[in-house]
């Protein structure tokens, strides 16, 4: 069975990206969240198998969305991606729970050696 994925991203051309790669290699986008409130309610919503979540967000960041997902269910798989090379970003992301970490630009390679890798 497909696995199912939420796209966490302010930026709607890199959700558009990321659902692209994900889609064409027979992954289904459960859906979409543009900042990481809006992740934290359409994963209570969604139950998604996956996350893929942006560290720089409006309204929360992407950081306090994946405790906050930790927090209501500590199962979850979430990557977390980001075009910031921070050291201590990654590091308080897979300390907070992160599974794995995708840097922009995306590389279609990468993000589905992420994504078998956390899922299957």
């Amino acid at each position: 069975m497909a696995k199912n994925i939420l796209i966490c991203d302010d930026a709607a051309f890199m959700r558009m990206m990321i659902k692209d790669i994900l889609t064409k290699n027979g992954y289904n986008v459960a859906g979409e969240a543009e900042n990481g409130a809006k992740a934290v309610e359409k994963y209570a919503e969604l139950k998604p198998d996956l996350v893929l979540m942006d560290i720089t967000m409006p309204e929360m960041d992407g950081i306090q969305a994946l405790k906050k997902i930790k927090a209501s269910d500590p199962g979850a798989l979430v990557i977390m991606c980001s075009a910031m090379g921070q050291q201590a970003m990654v590091i308080e992301a897979i300390q907070a729970g992160a599974k794995d970490f995708i840097v922009k630009p995306f590389q279609a390679e990468r993000v589905l050696e992420a994504v078998k890798k956390v899922v299957g």
